[in-house]
Parts: structure tokens; C-alpha cells; sequence
């Protein structure tokens, strides 16, 4: 099958395998709008359209940086960081079944190149492609493993303008990510303590490890060893972005009640998404399925569908009352 590249993409005549689980289904038409109905990225687990952004301002913004991104890929359609953007550009539109046909031609093109398996792996979660997303994590692992790390740019920049991230850190955070969603606890493990060699010392970075780190170690029941892996959260850390992360960790230590976890005045949909499937999981781990089941059904009402948060929260609905 050939894939699904537009043509002010990048000139490749080569065939590539586009994802043959893209959902047919279509959106019911809007009287409001003339275009055509659009049809999902996927359907959910949960039986649920997800469809790329709607028009707006937020969407304005996101396509002209695509605009851009492809104008410098027509200047050099083999630079591989280039195609990279490219394919980055579309999944903050949340186009992710474009962004992997790019990266899939990437791959054809530069089969060595670990940044476009990282990339293909984050958006395959995304599609909640979890088995191929840690083929590909595993691959871009393998890749890097006797090179040396690199900063990895922000292709939406923090408050302070500071890529917090490297190469081998994103590769291991997804990968262990993509084992906890399938419910896969000690591989994830083993991705976060990788994933740790990785945080620069960074708190930002610290405290998404030590979180996710600390809630794996409780679904596998070793809560004391849980317990530790907060240890080095702090009240007073100097957080840039992962502020819902560390909210959480402070909820695991008992610094903050959970029926005060999500009261944050100006806390967007992102950031909602986060603590509550923290809250959700904190429930579960304690017992407490019903509280769980409610937090997670809040979280996947709410529009942030590519969020890990979300996305998690659905795994662990799907098997706590089977898919609907």
C-alpha cells in the first residue's frame, strides 16, 4: 500500500506501508460547516471517535508551523531531521495517522536514524499501536546505545524557552510508557530506572520519573519500595512544565489530600487529564475500584485524547470493565 503523503510533502516515489487499522468511520455532518465530514484517527478502545483539531485559533497556529516545516523539507527532502518536523508538525495536530506515514518514509529513507523510530514510536501510542510502538522504541534503543545523548528540541517551548528533554531520555520514558499501558509492570520498570540516567538532574524530569516510577512499583504491590521512589520529590523543586507530575507525587506522599488534587485554579485540559488519572490510580492502588473507575471516566470525557494521562486512564478502564 502505497502512503499517504501529501504531495507538498516530499517528493518519495518509494512505496511505504501505511497503517492499515485507519477507521473508516466518518463524523456526523455539522450544519455549521460546509467542509466534508471528517473521519476519526481512531476508534478508542472504549469505542470512541478521536478526531484530528477541529478549526480555531489553536489549530491557525499549528498549521502554519506545518507550513513552514514542510517549505524547508521541499528545500532539502532528504534531511532527515527535516522529514522529523514534518511529521512532529502533523501530531500536534493531532493528525497522527499522516505523522506516522512520514516517519514510515523516513524510515525507508534513513533505516539508522533513531530520532524517527523515537517519533513513530510516541504517535503508534498515540493510535494505541502499543505492540508496534515498542518495536520501534526497542529499535531507536538499540540504535543509541553506544552514542552519545543529545538535547532534543522543543517543538512547543516551555515558559522559559528550555528543551528539558534529551534523545535517550523521550526513548525509554515512551517505551517503559508503552509497557504500563498494556499492563506490562516490570518491563515498565525497567524502562523508568533507564529512563532516570537520563533526567540531567533536571526536576522537571525528576519528578515525571519518580511518578510514574512510583506508580509501577504499586501495581506490582512493592508499596514500600514506592514509598522511596518519592524520595527525592520535594515541596519546594523548581518545576517549569511537569507541574501536574509533581502535584502528584506530593498527593503520594501526603502532602496534598486527593479530593484536593484536582482543585488548581486555571489548570487547563492537559494538566486536568494528568492528575486525574494520578487520582484514578492512587484510588485503584488503595482498593478503592469504584473512585478509580469515576476518576478515569472523567478523564477520557474531557477532549486531551493524546495525552498520556488519557490515554492510561483508558487502558486501565478497558480492563477494569471491558471495552464497550
Amino acid at each position: 500500500m502505497r502512503c499517504l503523503l501529501l504531495p507538498l510533502l516530499f517528493a518519495l516515489t518509494l512505496g511505504c506501508h501505511a497503517d492499515v487499522n485507519r477507521p473508516r468511520a466518518v463524523a456526523p455532518p455539522n450544519a455549521n460547516d460546509e467542509s466534508p465530514p471528517r473521519r476519526p484517527e481512531l476508534i478508542s478502545p472504549l469505542g470512541k471517535p478521536l478526531y484530528a483539531l477541529p478549526p480555531g485559533p489553536q489549530r491557525e497556529r499549528l498549521e502554519a508551523d506545518l507550513a513552514e516545516a514542510r517549505r524547508r523539507l521541499a528545500e532539502d527532502p532528504d534531511d532527515p531531521d527535516r522529514i522529523i518536523w514534518v511529521g512532529r508538525r502533523l501530531g500536534y495536530l493531532l493528525r497522527v495517522n499522516d505523522a506516522i506515514d512520514v516517519f514510515s518514509c523516513g524510515i525507508a529513507k534513513h533505516a539508522d536514524c533513531a530520532s524517527l523510530y523515537r517519533h513513530r514510536g510516541h504517535r503508534y501510542i498515540t493510535l494505541r499501536r502499543f505492540d508496534l510502538a515498542r518495536v520501534d522504541l526497542r529499535r531507536a534503543a538499540d540504535l543509541v546505545r553506544d552514542r552519545p545523548d543529545e538535547i532534543e528540541p522543543d517543538g512547543r517551548p516551555n515558559a522559559r524557552n528550555i528543551p528539558l528533554t534529551t534523545l535517550k531520555f523521550n526513548i525509554w520514558y515512551h517505551l517503559a510508557l508503552a509497557h504500563y499501558v498494556r499492563g506490562e509492570f516490570e518491563p515498565a520498570l525497567h524502562g523508568w530506572t533507564e529512563t532516570r540516567r537520563y533526567t540531567r538532574g533536571l526536576d522537571d524530569n525528576v519528578v515525571a520519573v519518580a511518578d510514574w516510577t512510583s506508580m509501577t512499583l504499586r501495581r506490582l504491590g512493592r508499596h514500600d519500595e514506592a514509598r522511596r521512589a518519592l524520595e527525592c520529590v520535594q515541596p519546594n523543586m523548581d518545576i517549569i512544565e511537569n507541574g501536574a507530575y509533581h502535584r502528584r507525587c506530593l498527593m503520594y506522599q501526603g502532602r496534598i489530600a486527593p479530593a484536593e488534587l484536582l482543585d488548581v485554579p486555571g489548570t487547563g485540559d492537559l494538566d486536568q487529564a494528568t492528575l486525574g488519572y494520578g487520582l484514578g490510580n492512587w484510588y485503584l492502588c488503595n482498593g478503592d475500584k469504584a473512585r478509580a473507575i469515576e476518576a478515569f471516566e472523567r478523564v477520557v470525557s474531557g477532549p486531551q485524547w493524546a495525552a498520556f494521562g488519557y490515554i492510561a486512564a483508558e487502558a486501565d478502564l478497558t480492563r477494569l470493565r471491558g471495552p464497550r
